[in-house]
């Protein structure tokens, strides 16, 4: 068996190959379904239902999504240049901490600064602290050649040990009972509800917002050209004039910063505070989902709403049947890998020898 290269791909075969990705995907995931002893049809009514039957199950997948949409986005403009940022987990949380160290309530009242100069500065200090953690391993990358996998990977290992460190240490809540959390942020720098009554927050605006400023920026800017000829072929376009160093500069600023500010939203729209388990490991679920966009910042919305809603639909449908909530974690996993292997057909064909 041999894969060749085809010399035209029909628009229709680009159309075909994400709804043969999804159909494979939910074959396998009704093998499992029915391994477990439950009805295929029933669990997947239930699923669907518990992400987006109502308007509490629509804004909780709403809201899970949020922090997804920021760290897809983030992975995705970092894949498009070729930097393989796998530090996403950490820079969230180095963003988390530097939202806090500027609006959190140290000393019982914080910063007595007005909330419209406050905020934008605890947004941009979470950006940039994000921006920071991978600017390092993308220069390496650019000077030396280091591998940003393994570099931005450990980082996310040393993050935590560092944030573990400090909610134990000096940014600990002196009112929070011996548990490892962070100060509270002031309740004036909080995002304000969407919808009354849930979770719901207004970072969904944001995640929206930035993910159609990401789209245009790549698609009809100049550095947006610059990224993608560095993402095509580094070599080529550094022979054709574009700045290849500082176009790694420019996608570590924009990827570490969108980490960065996922982290913040997180803390000012839902948790108040940083604790070790605030993520459930955004940071990686981003890359699935950057990679189920095909790295499309606008195609990162709806990969991160969907992969919300399996986690969040998954919950409700464990309870009622009985299947493992696992089953969540396979039909995303499957999702990727159908998705990948159909867009790799629609370049190559097989051929038996």
């Amino acid at each position: 068996m041999r894969l060749e290269k085809r010399n035209h791909t029909s628009p229709a075969a680009y159309v075909l190959a994400p709804v043969g990705a999804v159909v494979f995907t939910l074959i396998v995931s009704a093998l499992l379904v029915l391994w477990a002893g439950a009805p295929v049809g029933q669990t997947y009514a239930l699923l669907l239902q518990g992400a987006f039957g109502s308007v509490f199950a629509l804004t909780e997948t709403l809201t899970r999504a949020t922090p997804l949409i920021l760290t897809g986005l983030a992975a995705a403009v970092a894949f498009r240049a070729r930097l393989f940022n796998i530090g996403a987990e950490g820079q969230l949380y180095a963003g988390a901490l530097a939202a806090v160290a500027v609006g959190g309530m140290h000393g019982g009242t914080g910063l007595e600064w007005s909330p419209y100069l406050l905020f934008p500065l605890m947004m941009l200090a979470a950006a940039l602290a994000g921006a920071a953690l991978l600017l390092g391993p993308a220069l390496m990358k650019a000077r030396l050649g280091v591998d940003e996998v393994v570099t931005t990977l450990l980082l996310n290992f040393i993050m935590l040990l560092l944030v573990s460190a400090l909610l134990d240490g000096p940014m600990k809540d002196p009112l929070s009972m011996g548990w490892p959390q962070s100060v509270a942020l002031q309740g004036d720098l909080e995002l304000s509800k969407l919808v009354p009554q849930t979770r719901l927050h207004t970072g969904l605006l944001w995640a929206v917002s930035l993910a159609v400023m990401l789209w245009v920026l790549l698609a009809r800017t100049v550095p947006g050209f610059d990224i993608r000829a560095a993402g095509a072929n580094a070599r080529a376009a550094a022979f054709a004039g574009v700045p290849i160093t500082r176009t790694v500069v420019l996608v570590a600023l924009l990827s570490g910063g969108l980490a960065g500010l996922a982290g913040a939203i997180e803390v000012a729209g839902r948790t108040g505070y940083v604790t070790l388990d605030m993520s459930p490991g955004y940071g990686y679920s981003g890359i699935v989902i950057a990679m189920l966009a095909g790295l499309h910042p606008l195609g990162v919305i709806a990969a991160g709403t969907f992969v919300a809603g399996v986690l969040v639909g998954a919950d409700s449908m464990s309870r009622a049947v009985g299947v493992p909530t696992y089953i969540a974690d396979v039909i995303v996993a499957t999702s990727l890998i159908a998705v990948l292997v159909a867009g790799l057909l629609t370049q190559y064909r097989v051929r038996w020898k």
